[in-house]
């Protein structure tokens, strides 16, 4: 009897396949992989994007494939690991080779980029919206991942690129304020989309977070939320210099045209930047590793003790009352 594969098979071994490079990936021909580890902790960690809330319905594909593997990658960076792996999950609208080839053909080439191979997972179809959800998985030595937990009084507050970026590209996309500011300028226009679209993890600084970071997340849902929660994990507070938060030169134009406000870019989320507190001591050793890595890395305020929610102070040391402290999905 012929062996005819499903529709789901033949999709599998079309697009997915030649990305399973990892042996114990088993060619994608088995329902379960084998991820091996030699006196190492195994960090894992998962993010899923959907259709119309982490990306629009006509973001190019290839954008959407890279967005969903590197916010996880973005994870394994703020906690000091190495990309060892990842599963993915495919909930399907359409099965057209026109979105499936870019989306295949990007996720594989970010695979090999960040050596992060595809090990399994599954596709489903869904009247909509479309989800793509992957669980990554990283290496770290044993006790050595940086969890949100280990912030102390006196410790520097560090994050590393910029601030704002994506969620000003967002607005571009839906034609908001941003949107008519930046149309005379094709330039600008492009790296605000580009960094809501395609996010830059920074994975090259793992192994300098995990030598000198005390505590450690990735800027996902804002800045303010995210330092909020870190020192919430903590038990302590933080002072933030709002004017020492990296901006980038289209960010700080539309701030100090007052296009939009220091709020937005501190509560949009969609950064993907590191988030960590380090020692005194140690903060210039992290700054260092990422200028030689090409990755701005800015001293923003400290930890302080304290139970109450951080504080962001302007350039007279005014508090500034933020209304929110994040984007929410809910």
């Amino acid at each position: 009897m012929a062996n005819n594969p499903s529709g789901e098979d033949s999709l599998i071994a079309r697009y997915f396949k030649p990305l399973a490079t990892d042996p114990g990936a088993f060619g994608l021909v088995d329902d379960a992989a084998v991820l091996s580890s030699s006196g190492e902790d195994i960090v894992v960690t998962t993010d899923a994007v959907v259709e119309g809330v982490h990306y629009l319905a006509d973001d190019p594909p290839a954008t959407i494939a890279r967005k969903a593997l590197r916010v996880n990658l973005s994870d394994l960076a703020a906690k000091g690991a190495v990309p060892a792996g990842f599963v993915l999950t495919l909930a399907l609208r359409i099965q057209e080779d026109a979105w499936l080839r870019p989306f295949a053909d990007a996720l594989g080439e970010d695979a090999r980029t960040f050596a992060c191979p595809l090990l399994g997972g599954d596709t489903v179809s869904t009247p909509g919206p479309q989800m793509i959800s992957i669980t990554a998985f990283g290496r770290v030595p044993q006790g050595r991942m940086v969890g949100r937990t280990g912030a102390k009084p006196g410790d520097c507050i560090l994050v590393t690129g910029t601030i704002g970026d994506a969620a000003l590209g967002l607005d571009v996309l839906k034609g908001g304020a941003a949107a008519a500011a930046v149309a005379s300028d094709p330039a600008a226009r492009e790296a605000l989309v580009s960094r809501y679209r395609v996010p830059q993890p920074r994975n090259v600084l793992a192994r300098a977070v995990r030598d000198h970071a005390t505590a450690a997340m990735d800027v996902s849902d804002g800045l303010a939320g995210d330092l909020a929660k870190l020192c919430a994990a903590s038990g302590v507070s933080a002072s933030v210099d709002v004017t020492s938060v990296p901006l980038s030169a289209a960010a700080a134009g539309l701030l100090a045209s007052n296009v939009v406000c220091v709020e937005t870019l501190l509560a949009g989320g969609d950064d993907y930047e590191v988030l960590c507190t380090v020692p005194p001591a140690q903060s210039e050793a992290l700054m260092a590793a990422g200028r030689a890595r090409g990755v701005a890395v800015t001293a923003i305020g400290r930890i302080v003790q304290g139970h109450e929610r951080p504080r962001f102070l302007d350039g007279q040391g005014q508090e500034l009352l933020l209304t929110r402290l994040s984007y929410s999905h809910f």
